[in-house]
């Protein structure tokens, strides 16, 4: 037996929630986190009093202390943060699945809880001082993540002839999933081709339609031993793999001191993932893949081994990321880009739906999921299956 085999399907995601999703949301951020715990709990059959580990992103305002408090834990005997924004998702979960699958804890909940849409923007700061590499790139205006990953974008067409038609192509598929979710932003906005070629320029090139929305809301779900399965109201989803990664010379979002700075932390993450799994791309049956910036996609497509290097914006051709269409149905609530964005925690929980056969856009016969976090930071993803 392999260390990486008594972690599999060890543990399962009970319980999942979310709150509304809005531009602005009267409630704090620590009483969004608890009315999504709360309904975790509740759809896990599990009362908060059980919860014993808690697990979220070092970003994350609300503290454990807070949160037990609120909710009614009992003793807590783990917890833990995740760094890094947007690659932390994942990690969060694994970490409640490893606290939980060691005997650290019987009860691991894992949530993210954010008012982005109503809250500042962090990188509006002028009087913070700035860390490398943000000191060699902010002052020649390199001012945002998006402005960052519009370089990597560009030298990605540059080298493999992309264009924007298939950076097109994965914000009208996820759009496409976002009309069919109620939960949705974007719910009651359908997007066309030409919606997406007319609209501004946020940071060439990268429009309007290729970043991702400015979100409050929680999200949340419940982690337990396998053994529970035969016990809980919804079928078990259970927690196949786990991985993180942070390559070599990485710098955050730019990666420029890398000899390829194409080659970002999903590379590193996805040697870990395969390796601790007993399947292989080609046996994912759904993808959520984070999706701050659509370009983001075809670096994770690649990055995780569904093409080779170079391929993926083919890989968006022919409906090809669409749920009832293609082979890679890819973000089915509509991710970040049209769902909600809340640091890519909704990709965890619509990959939960998908494997239960509850989501809005489900995709037929569906039995493993891949979940990632951010590419561009260090990141992590999961494996699911039913």
């Amino acid at each position: 037996m392999t260390r990486s085999s008594v972690f599999r399907d060890a543990t399962v995601i009970a319980g999942v929630a979310s709150t509304p999703f809005a531009k602005h949301l009267e409630p704090s951020e620590a009483e969004l986190a608890c009315t999504a715990i709360v309904a975790a709990c509740a759809d896990a059959g599990i009362d908060p009093s059980e919860v014993d580990a808690l697990c979220s992103y070092t970003m994350e305002e609300t503290e454990e202390v807070e949160i037990a408090r609120n909710i009614g834990c009992g003793d807590v005997t783990f917890f833990s943060q995740v760094g890094y924004g947007g690659g932390a998702g994942c990690g969060t979960v694994g970490h409640a699945a490893m606290a939980v699958a060691t005997g650290q804890a019987e009860v691991a909940v894992a949530w993210r809880s954010r008012k982005r849409g109503s809250g500042p923007r962090p990188w509006t700061n002028t009087t913070s001082p700035l860390q490398t590499p943000a000191q060699w790139t902010r002052p020649f205006g390199l001012l945002r993540p998006v402005d960052e990953i519009a370089m990597l974008t560009r030298r990605y067409m540059h080298e493999y002839g992309a264009t924007r038609d298939h950076l097109a192509n994965v914000a009208m598929a996820v759009r496409r999933h976002a009309n069919l979710n109620p939960a949705a932003i974007m719910h009651d906005r359908p997007m066309t081709r030409e919606d997406y070629m007319s609209a501004r320029w946020i940071s060439e090139p990268l429009c309007l339609y290729d970043n991702c929305l400015e979100t409050d809301g929680a999200l949340a779900c419940v982690v337990v031993a396998a053994d529970r399965a035969p016990d809980l109201p919804h079928p078990a989803v259970y927690v196949h793999a786990f991985a993180q990664g942070l390559p070599p010379e990485h710098q955050t979002m730019v990666n420029y001191f890398c000899d390829d700075p194409l080659t970002g932390p999903a590379w590193a993450c996805a040697k870990r993932l395969w390796a601790n799994a007993d399947f292989g791309p080609a046996d994912v049956d759904v993808l959520q893949i984070y999706d701050a910036f659509s370009p983001l996609v075809l670096l994770s497509l690649e990055g995780y081994g569904f093409c080779k290097r170079g391929e993926a914006a083919g890989l968006t051709e022919n409906g090809n990321l669409e749920f009832d269409r293609g082979k890679h149905p890819v973000n089915t609530s509509g991710g970040g880009l049209s769902e909600a964005y809340v640091h890519g925690f909704n990709l965890i929980v619509e990959g939960v739906r998908q494997m239960r056969g509850t989501s809005t856009a489900q995709v037929e016969g569906a039995e493993t999921c891949l979940v990632t976090s951010g590419e561009g930071v260090p990141t992590s993803a999961l494996l699911l299956r039913r």
